[in-house]
């Protein structure tokens, strides 16, 4: 699935990742469901990935109810 409704608002893959990113990516897969609830509000937690640069391709994983996100990168 392409699109999704996350805080109320329709997003593409695209402009998912960079509500995650907080800035612009070079590209991203289709959303996906996931088997995550959100750690913050319970919610449904959606995942895309993306290229955020040439070199790297991350998961990030999105609530579409609140604010929270999270990535698969090495903290």
């Amino acid at each position: 699935m392409s699109n999704r409704v996350v805080e109320g608002r329709m997003v593409t893959p695209e402009s998912l990742a960079e509500l995650i990113e907080d800035e612009s990516v070079m590209e991203a897969e289709d959303i996906e469901d996931t088997d995550r609830d959100c750690p913050d509000c319970g919610g449904d937690v959606i995942s895309v990935g993306y290229m955020p640069s040439v070199t790297e391709f991350v998961t990030g994983y999105k609530c579409q109810d609140c604010g929270w996100s999270d990535t698969d990168r090495a903290e």
